[in-house]
């Protein structure tokens, strides 16, 4: 029997039950992020800040051994862990610190589902996304960093100053 390579993964969940299976995994001592953000609802009467998920349906799992692969799909909230082919996909350590950071940042995010074809890579070279490379991009008249996150099929929007990014290719990126 083949080692279970423990990591971290991706749980997809119920409608809106993200916030519920974070707990039911925390009682469980499954480590999991549920990467969130602040937005601002809107009804005619009031507005109120509310904490969403940034991925709704996915919920990232750091999984030690088969036990605890088979015992977050136990729960009522968990349909099934993110694959590609037959093969659970792993998510590298890498991009779970990424989106900490960016969501820990106080930067703006916003997630979009549309993929970005052409644009010059960009380096945030200081401040706390110092490192992380992007694509320039014209969004609402402003200037953002684009991080992939391709494992979730999504990119992730992220504002930063022009005085803290610098070109890292001069050539254009086609997709």
């Amino acid at each position: 029997m083949s080692k279970f390579p423990k990591g971290w993964y991706i749980i997809y969940t119920r409608v809106n039950q993200e916030k519920k299976l974070a707990a039911q995994l925390n009682e469980r001592n499954i480590d999991c992020y549920l990467p969130t953000i602040k937005v601002l609802s809107q009804w005619r009467d009031r507005k109120k800040l509310m904490e969403k998920p940034l991925f709704p349906s996915y919920i990232f799992v750091y999984l030690q051994d088969i036990r605890s692969y088979y015992s977050g799909l136990e729960l009522d909230s968990a349909l099934y862990y993110l694959r590609s082919g037959k093969e659970v996909t792993q998510v590298s350590e890498e991009i779970v610190r990424n989106i900490r950071l960016s969501v820990e940042s106080g930067n703006e995010l916003e997630v979009l589902s549309g993929h970005f074809k052409r644009g010059e890579t960009i380096c945030v070279c200081e401040g706390p996304l110092a490192g992380i490379s992007g694509e320039i991009v014209q969004y609402h008249g402003r200037d953002n960093i684009i991080i992939r996150v391709n494992l979730l099929n999504r990119n992730l929007l992220v504002t930063v100053t022009s005085g803290s990014a610098i070109l890292k290719s001069s050539q254009s990126v086609q997709g």
